[in-house]
């Protein structure tokens, strides 16, 4: 009885162990087979998301900027702006030097940046560099030197330097290089001229070499003409009609060209236009002898050149000889013979002179219209 038992016992351990086997071998095969679906024509399940799928990114972390900022004498300079600019940062961040001198920039997002540090009076500095993840970042020490200043100094000539200049200019002007053609001005808004100036173009014409010449010259054809009879012939009556033709010379160019300019504030010189029609050119010459520029800009009648003539023919009687000296009518043809020469100086000063006289000065812009003063005693 005893063998019989031990035998059953034997056999049930057996099937205990056969359907274990069973169990683990089918096991895997059931695992892969999808459950039944609980309701009626649902969809299968979507499957499991992958573990890559559900992880995220990892933000980079944030460093820190600090620095300092002194002057040139290594003093720390406090309340100096330090302004932090990155890319794709749409406004800058800023911060102020504190007693030390030191700045801070907290939580700045890794990669590149550029500061720019400025102070009241003191040149400014800037500086650029990357910020790794995490990293604290010192800036070199920033020294900044006082701001170099600018000072434009313009210097303005007043009003009688630049007459004064354009004189000088005015007396370089020769006909054919060599007759003096000073009592002209190519520059149509030419400075108004102060008493010496005017004095100084009436000594300088009168006084040039060439005057000296070309009186000679009138004094020999007048001697060949016996003109002032009373001077008689020979190296006397040369002499003396030399004398009275350059009397007239200096007279009529002193009274003209600087006492009455600078008694009624006229300017004596004749100003070129140079442009418009032939006519209104011509008329221009022509009216230029009794219609001037006074000194104020203004439009006036020529009374210096008038008056400066009529003091010359009145001059005359003095050192004329007496046969020719006839008063009154002597004063008044002589200063008409005068009107008429400046007249047609004035003329050919418009048309012809310019052409004759090398190296003009440059003209300036001017108005439309330029009716200037003639030039006792000018070419």
């Amino acid at each position: 009885m005893n063998v019989a038992r031990k035998n059953l016992l034997f056999a049930r351990k057996g099937y205990v162990r056969l359907l274990s086997c069973f169990v683990l071998c089918t096991l895997p095969v059931w695992a892969q087979q999808d459950p039944p679906s609980t309701k009626t024509g649902a969809t299968d399940a979507a499957p499991p998301q992958s573990i890559n799928s559900l992880q995220q990114p990892v933000p980079e972390e944030p460093g820190r900027i600090s620095g300092k900022v002194v002057d040139q004498t290594g003093a720390n300079i406090t309340g100096a702006t330090i302004t932090l600019t990155r890319d794709g940062q749409s406004s800058p961040q800023q911060a102020i030097s504190d007693e030390e001198g030191k700045f801070y920039f907290f939580n700045v997002p890794p990669g590149p940046f550029h500061l720019g540090i400025s102070s009241p009076g003191l040149a400014p500095q800037e500086f650029s560099a990357t910020l790794h993840a995490g990293d604290t970042l010192v800036t070199p020490l920033f020294m900044l030197v006082v701001a170099t200043q600018v000072t434009e100094v313009t210097v303005a000539l007043t009003p009688e330097q630049i007459a004064t200049e354009q004189i000088k200019e005015q007396e370089k002007q020769r006909v054919f290089g060599v007759i003096p053609n000073f009592f002209v001005s190519y520059v149509p808004d030419a400075a108004p001229l102060k008493p010496r100036h005017k004095f100084s173009l009436a000594w300088k014409s009168s006084t040039d070499p060439f005057t000296f010449v070309a009186v000679g010259a009138i004094a020999g054809a007048f001697q060949a003409g016996n003109r002032w009879s009373g001077y008689g012939q020979g190296a006397e009556g040369y002499a003396k009609r030399f004398g009275a033709a350059y009397a007239d010379v200096f007279v009529g160019t002193y009274m003209g060209g600087a006492v009455f300019p600078t008694i009624l504030k006229q300017d004596p010189r004749y100003y070129y236009r140079g442009k418009g029609s032939k006519l209104s050119r011509f008329l221009y010459a022509a009216a230029s002898s009794v219609i001037c520029k006074g000194d104020n800009g203004h439009w006036q009648p020529n009374y210096s050149n008038v008056l400066g003539n009529l003091a010359a023919g009145g001059i005359s009687n003095l050192y004329y000889p007496a046969s020719s000296r006839h008063g009154a009518s002597l004063v008044f043809s002589t200063a008409f013979i005068r009107l008429g020469e400046v007249t047609i100086a004035n003329i050919f000063q418009e048309f012809l002179v310019p052409k004759l006289t090398p190296n003009l000065p440059t003209r300036a812009p001017t108005q439309p219209e330029n009716h200037e003063a003639s030039a006792p005693g000018s070419f």
